[in-house]
């Protein structure tokens, strides 16, 4: 429903006050209904619930042409959504993702400063996002609170993608963005341990990791049984499942080697890649070349979070993977954590803490990022062992419900932007 686009005229009347008025700044914003991650959306529609009147500040990025002076606005599940028109994709060379980046934090610190608010929530990457929060939170003289994703700069330093003074100006920018915020929330205790040796103070980070959809990801057994039914090869076969972006960071290639490996061993398992990204083509090319392109391994098209959901409790094992890079350990997964919610045990090629989870729990197993047999062994005996799987299923679910509750983590991060606004109103 399009409300108006004039909404200086129609949304911020009193009556629409809720507890706070969140400004919640995330370029990449995705709803069920579209492919993606949607953090924010579930946050959201609770902080909404919660009685709080939100505004999300987005772009549309599932468009052909750029128009960034208008913003329409649309209301869902009592979520105020304002967007502008600006297409993106990772498959975009790096210097046109930032100047996306910057033509978006430019854009929207014009827009979002003249919508009153009490609070200001702004979640990375990119890590451009903290620039337009602090413009507003100094214009309006209220508290930005910064959401860290992914530990950036240090990731795309560690890849080589930025280097020379581009990395010393990433270096500047990250510490300018925390300097700047109230409280700051990282999705990992990897993460607050890096964002406290910038120096910022350790009692004002707090760890509120990727959360689970439980109610999302409880499907039936019709669902799955349909889901099955589409594809000729899958029948009652094991279905090992990689559903998420296909970039560079995520080395797509392993999950080759791994189905060309596991079908000398067991060829009634089947690999399955749901999602797109700038390495997309490669895998694609690298499977045909191997072999296993049609035969174990098979690609579909990014699909709605709804329909992933499916997928994820349909399968057998899901798969999260990265390149070997220590780096990448303080991450927190969207796909590792939907596969908890799916009650489907979860597969990693990292280590770290969710490394570190798996081994406590039982929620999963490790394979190892550098020896592709020992990995599809391991994948294929735990495959075949029906007490192993059933137990790790349980595992999953019984952490999902337990630690990473999506409503819980809701609550969680409802006390931090009230504690922020608190603290503000009390100076």
């Amino acid at each position: 429903m399009v409300l108006h686009n004039h909404v200086d005229k129609v949304l911020f009347h009193e009556g629409l006050r809720g507890v706070m008025k969140i400004l919640y700044l995330h370029q990449y914003f995705r709803t069920p209904n579209e492919a993606g991650g949607t953090r924010s959306y579930e946050m959201a529609r609770r902080l909404a619930r919660f009685g709080h009147e939100v505004h999300i500040i987005s772009s549309n990025i599932d468009v052909e042409t750029a128009d960034t002076s208008k913003w329409e606005v649309t209301k869902i599940e009592e979520i105020y959504i304002h967007q502008i028109n600006l297409p993106y994709s990772n498959k975009l060379p790096y210097k046109e993702r930032i100047k996306k980046f910057l033509t978006f934090a430019f854009r929207s610190a014009i827009y979002a400063s003249k919508i009153p608010a009490d609070v200001i929530l702004a979640t990375s990457t990119p890590l451009t996002i903290a620039l337009p929060g602090i413009y507003i939170a100094r214009r309006q003289k209220i508290p930005m609170v910064f959401e860290v994703r992914d530990l950036w700069p240090e990731l795309p330093i560690a890849m080589g993608a930025i280097k020379g003074p581009s990395a010393y100006m990433a270096k500047l920018l990250e510490i300018f963005a925390y300097r700047n915020s109230a409280h700051i929330i990282a999705l990992s205790p990897d993460m607050k341990k890096g964002i406290s040796k910038t120096g910022y103070p350790e009692s004002r980070i707090h760890v509120i990791p990727n959360g689970s959809d439980l109610d999302l990801f409880d499907v039936s057994a019709k669902e799955k049984k349909a889901f099955r039914e589409k594809f000729s090869w899958l029948g009652s076969n094991p279905l090992v499942l990689y559903a998420g972006t296909i970039g560079k960071i995520n080395g797509l290639e392993y999950m080759v080697w791994l189905a060309k490996e596991t079908l000398l061993h067991d060829p009634r398992i089947k690999f399955l890649v749901i999602g797109d990204g700038a390495e997309k083509e490669k895998v694609r090319n690298i499977a045909q070349n191997e072999g296993v392109f049609g035969i174990n391994f098979f690609m579909l098209d990014p699909m709605p979070k709804n329909e992933v959901a499916v997928a994820f409790a349909t399968a057998d094992l899901s798969l999260s993977l990265f390149i070997d890079l220590k780096e990448m350990w303080a991450n927190s997964a969207n796909k590792f954590f939907d596969s908890l919610a799916a009650g489907t045990p979860v597969a990693i090629n990292y280590r770290g803490w969710q490394a570190d989870l798996i081994k406590h729990t039982g929620a999963g197993i490790l394979l190892d990022p550098r020896d592709i047999n020992y990995s599809a062994d391991t994948l294929v005996r735990f495959l075949n062992d029906k007490s192993a799987l059933e137990k790790a299923a349980d595992a999953a679910r019984r952490l999902a419900e337990e630690k990473f509750d999506r409503n819980k983590l809701a609550r969680e991060l409802e006390s931090v932007l009230l504690m922020a606004h608190g603290e503000k109103k009390s100076k």
